[in-house]
């Protein structure tokens, strides 16, 4: 997809803060520090469009994207090792939940994996519950080109198994050189452009 225009829209905590627009949605998930921010900036072609940081657990809220005014990006917070209070971290998980069974602009979860890491059983936990939930689902290893691509493609076979996913729902990904950006435009393009009928 060409990208005209990207934009933050908003924060939001709960449903009531949502933003009123039917723009379908696709919300961008995982552990703390996989990536999500980094590939929201390559698809989107901006530089700063999500923040990043090296520190985990950077975004605490839900963050509204809009991107060529006609689809929604949402950046949730990171699970996992996040380096914030525990009150903070049993706050995420209703917040996220919320969101994930009650916006019906929601077209599709990517969920984001650090290819050098196993899949954890948070992550399994989440796209077992997307499932469950009728959710669609893509699963995106990041920091591909940190490692051979041998091993990059052992990761991704392992990650579509453990996940329960086929190939054509996994895909390997890299912020630095730009891998897989077409082919996950693609598949984007495909899922929501069925599913904003619905919205």
């Amino acid at each position: 997809m060409k990208v005209i225009s990207a934009e933050f829209f908003k924060s939001a905590v709960e449903p009531s803060n949502y933003p009123d627009y039917s723009y379908p949605e696709v919300a961008f998930a995982g552990k703390s520090n996989v990536g999500k921010s980094s590939l929201i900036n390559v698809l989107a072609n901006r530089k700063k469009l999500a923040q990043t940081s090296t520190t985990p657990g950077k975004t605490r809220l839900l963050n509204f994207f809009v991107v060529n005014r006609r689809l929604s990006f949402v950046d949730l917070p990171g699970y996992g090792f996040a380096k914030v209070s525990r009150s903070l971290r049993s706050a995420w998980r209703p917040m996220v939940e919320d969101y994930l069974r009650q916006r019906k602009n929601l077209c599709l979860v990517v969920l984001v994996l650090d290819v050098r890491r196993d899949v954890s059983e948070e992550d399994i936990a989440l796209a077992g519950w997307l499932r469950r939930h009728d959710i669609d689902l893509l699963a995106v290893l990041t920091k591909s080109d940190k490692v051979s691509k041998e091993e990059a493609k052992r990761r991704l076979a392992g990650a579509a198994e453990v996940l329960g996913l086929s190939g054509e729902q996994v895909f390997l990904f890299s912020a630095v050189k730009g891998r897989g950006k077409e082919e996950l435009w693609r598949e984007i393009g495909k899922r929501t452009i069925s599913c904003a009928e619905l919205v």
